[in-house]
């Protein structure tokens, strides 16, 4: 019986389990200096070390769903003490009936993965990628994969490696996969990249990029605690890095060499869409001769066709949703992290979206994302 979807999230996440590392890492691994442990932050709340010299990272505001703005903050969580649905997958389930979710697309957290991306050991950085698809695909989306719609990080070893994970997940059951670096594990986008992009093209997989690319040769960012975060940083996430990803895919011609591949621009926000779609057709038709860039159709023109972009609260976006792309925008709600508004997004929405159709209502809250990643 097909499922009537009305509330898709696009973006939802995992907090990692207590025992993913130990369970899910190969034997050899379990036992080596960077894999990720369970310790205790400066409240004896739950946090993990990444990394033999990390500092602990605490749950914080990655396990925030159902606390009042007042409530949270980056130490003291305990595994015992958050819901269950956080890191488990039958839980999980009663917790979207409890917020109205008929489904979520399933995101990690970067923190693990981009210790095993950044990881100059390739054995070892390739083991942290699978050992968390497996947790994923195995295990927290086996409890209902039409409702939990797990994605699989590629790692960042090379374009050989990236199609092997890529085919390995595929017959996983895998819906997409999402790209913390360039398939090919270059600093930048280029033809390299491109058998990925075909093999994602035939196997009908849509590839999300979650707020921004990291180089695999990049520091790690300092750790997270009670300075952990900002909330310029906060306001302007999605906003620095994904309109110049969007441009870099869009003038690369990768959209005429691979015309049915689709992307996913998650927690971007989308309100800054119509600005960026209108400032690169104009910059495109100005200087295409003397830049030898020559696309068979204008910039915009691939967006609406190629890319879906994620928000979680734009009323801006929704306001101006023609001009972003009704059948572009995808609905989420960042669950369990801090910008969720679980049980209530029910209401969010319904405030949201007070004003719009029933039909454009339904296809930017649920359609969107369950035709992407193939619920119906």
């Amino acid at each position: 019986m097909q499922r009537d979807y009305k509330l898709v999230s696009a973006d939802a996440h995992v907090v990692e389990p207590p025992d993913l590392w130990s369970k899910w890492m190969p034997a050899e691994f379990r036992s080596h200096p960077d894999t990720p442990k369970l310790v205790k932050d400066e409240e004896g709340g739950d946090a993990w070390q990444f990394g033999r010299d990390a500092k602990p990272a605490p749950l914080g505001i990655y396990a925030a769903a159902g606390k009042a703005p007042e409530h949270i903050k980056w130490t003291g969580a305990r595994y015992e003490t958050v819901m269950p649905g956080m890191f488990q997958g039958k839980p999980r389930l009663k917790e979207q009936d409890e917020d109205g979710v008929d489904a979520e697309v399933i995101f990690g957290s970067s923190r693990p993965m981009g210790l095993f991306l950044r990881h100059k050991e390739r054995d070892f950085h390739l083991a942290g990628f699978q050992a968390y698809n497996d947790f994923m695909l195995k295990s927290f989306a086996a409890a209902d994969p039409s409702r939990l719609v797990g994605l699989a990080y590629i790692p960042g070893l090379g374009i050989e490696t990236a199609l092997s994970e890529l085919r390995r997940v595929h017959k996983l059951g895998a819906k997409g996969v999402v790209l913390m670096c360039w398939p090919s594990g270059n600093d930048h986008l280029s033809k390299d990249d491109d058998p990925f992009w075909a093999e994602c093209e035939k196997l009908d997989l849509p590839v999300a990029i979650h707020v921004r690319l990291i180089s695999v040769n990049s520091a790690p960012p300092p750790p997270t605690g009670k300075q952990g975060g900002s909330i310029p940083g906060l306001a302007t996430t999605g906003m620095l890095d994904m309109p110049a990803i969007i441009a870099d895919v869009v003038f690369s011609g990768l959209h005429d060499r691979f015309p049915k591949l689709k992307f996913a621009a998650t927690e971007a926000g989308a309100g800054w869409v119509p600005y960026l779609l209108e400032q690169m057709d104009d910059r495109y038709w100005r200087n295409r001769h003397w830049t030898k860039c020559e696309l068979e159709l204008l910039p915009s023109e691939y967006f609406y066709r190629n890319w879906r972009i994620t928000f979680m609260y734009d009323g801006y976006a929704v306001r101006n949703r023609h001009a972003c792309g009704v059948d572009n925008l995808m609905w989420s709600t960042d669950y369990p992290h801090h910008g969720c508004d679980w049980p209530y997004s029910r209401k969010v929405a319904n405030e949201m979206f007070a004003d719009v159709t029933k039909e454009e209502r339904q296809r930017i809250l649920a359609l969107n994302c369950a035709e992407l990643y193939r619920l119906v």
